[in-house]
Order: structure tokens, then C-alpha cells, then sequence
């Protein structure tokens, strides 16, 4: 869409994105609509938007499927660097604002009545999560994106409850799946996206099976 109208691609897709996940804050907010079914709309929404004007572009015929699933062989220099940046620069926001940010995503009502704009680190945490989807994009493809957003916390999640074990847990089954998902992929001669999403899942599931397997004990 951005090649459509003569800008950078990245720059089109980061500022979509961005005003995508502020919209969505701010009509969960204003609305009864589901901050869920808003994603899902405004996610369609934006691939259909993306594929008219991929096919619309004159002389510009991209792989759709690197979009789905990355191309992560290619990644250059500059791409490492910038997602080195960002995820330094997210994890000084942690570190300075946890708390707020926790209480704003389980207990708002608390910091409004201490006077803090527990909104406001919504629409940080959601600009955040965006432009790290967009960074993501070429490297891992919007389904692998999505993958490591849900599957590593819902098998942390099988350990404990407690917040900052999840993210650590959060962040070691990120890493093993993904490595070990790149090392399957090399040996078969498979995608890598794929063989990490498969990887991830097939993690998720032998965590669950023997927790399953400890409570019927």
C-alpha cells in the first residue's frame, strides 16, 4: 500500500499499525465492542486494504507468503540492529514502568485512584506492540509474529501465574522453539516460519501433557 502512494513500505506499514492499535484502544474504551472483535476487524480490514493495493501497484508483485510466514534467510544487518533497538528500548519501559503498566493491565481501577492514567500506558503498551509487529513483519511473517505473541505465555502460563516468571518463561520457550525450529528446518530443507510455529506448538502441547499427566496423580 505504501509503494502505492511513492512511500516506504516499513513507514506505511509502522504508521497503519500504529493508528490501528490506538483506534482499537480507544473504541474498546468508547464502545461495548470487544477489544478482540476489534482487533479481528481492523486486522482483516488492513490485510484486504494491503492486498488491493499490493495488486494495484504498478511493476511491484511482492511474495505474499513471505508476509505470512517471513524470510528470515534474508534479513540483513540493519533489520538485526533495528529489532536490537526496539526490544532494548521496550525493556527500559519495563523496567522504569512495570508496575504501572501491570496494573493497568489487570487492575486500571487501582491507578486512577492514585491518580495515574492507567489509559495512557494502554496506548503505550498497544503503539509498543504494534511497531513490534511491524519490525517482525519481513523477518518472521505475521503468522509466526502471532505465534510468539500467544503460544510461549500460554506455556509459561502452565508453570505459574506470577508475572514476571511468565515473561521470563515467556522468553526461554520463545528461544528454544525458535532455535530448535530453525535447526529442524535446516535439516529438512522446510520453512523456517513454519517449522518454528510447529515447533512452539508441539512444546506447548508435551508441557501440557505432563501437567495434565502430575494432576491425575
Amino acid at each position: 500500500m505504501a509503494y502505492f502512494f511513492g512511500l516506504n513500505p516499513f513507514l506505511g506499514a509502522a504508521m497503519f499499525s500504529i493508528l490501528s492499535a490506538l483506534g482499537i484502544e480507544w473504541i474498546s474504551n468508547k464502545t461495548k465492542i470487544r477489544e478482540d472483535s476489534m482487533i479481528a476487524m481492523i486486522w482483516s480490514f488492513g490485510m484486504a486494504v494491503g492486498i488491493i493495493f499490493v495488486f494495484l501497484t504498478p511493476g511491484y508483485a511482492p511474495n505474499l507468503m513471505s508476509f505470512l510466514f517471513g524470510t528470515i534467510l534474508t534479513v540483513g544487518k540493519s533489520n538485526i540492529f533495528l529489532m536490537l533497538g526496539f526490544t532494548m528500548l521496550t525493556t527500559i519501559i519495563f523496567i522504569l514502568y512495570y508496575r504501572p503498566i501491570l496494573y493497568s493491565a489487570f487492575d486500571p481501577e487501582f491507578l486512577d485512584a492514585v491518580n495515574i492514567p492507567a489509559r495512557f500506558f494502554r496506548y503505550i503498551m498497544a503503539v509498543l506492540i504494534a511497531i513490534a509487529i511491524v519490525i517482525c513483519l519481513r523477518t518472521m511473517g505475521i503468522i509466526l509474529v502471532l505465534s510468539l505473541f500467544t503460544i510461549p505465555q500460554a506455556t509459561s502460563m502452565l508453570f505459574t501465574k506470577y508475572f514476571p516468571k511468565i515473561i521470563l518463561l515467556s522468553v526461554l520457550f520463545g528461544f528454544s522453539g525458535s532455535v530448535i525450529g530453525l535447526f529442524s528446518s535446516y535439516s529438512l530443507n522446510i520453512p523456517s516460519g513454519a517449522a518454528i510455529i510447529f515447533t512452539l506448538t508441539i512444546q506447548y502441547l508435551i508441557v501440557r501433557f505432563v501437567c495434565f499427566c502430575k494432576n491425575m496423580k
